[in-house]
C-alpha cells in the first residue's frame, strides 16, 4: 500500500526585525518543528520510492509472465 508523505509547512519569518525579536520564542520553536519534520517527510519520501520500486519490479515480472501466457 503506497504511503502518503506530505510536507510540513514552510514556517513564517516576519520582515519586521521588532516582530521577530517579540515572537522570537515561537518562531524559534516553529523552526525546530520543521526541521525535525522534513527529515520525517524525507525519511517517508525514501520509503515510498523504495516501494514503488519494488512494486515495479513486481509489476515488470508480472507483465513478463503474462506475455508469456498470452503468447506474445
Amino acid at each position: 500500500m503506497a504511503e502518503s508523505c506530505f510536507a510540513p509547512a514552510r514556517p513564517f519569518l516576519p520582515s519586521d526585525s521588532q516582530a521577530a525579536r517579540d515572537y522570537a520564542d515561537i518562531i524559534r520553536s516553529d523552526f525546530e518543528d520543521y526541521i525535525q519534520n522534513i527529515q520525517s517527510y524525507f525519511r517517508c519520501l525514501d520509503s515510498e520510492r523504495a516501494r514503488a520500486f519494488e512494486e515495479a519490479r513486481e509489476v515488470s515480472e508480472d507483465y513478463a509472465r503474462f506475455l508469456q501466457l498470452a503468447g506474445d
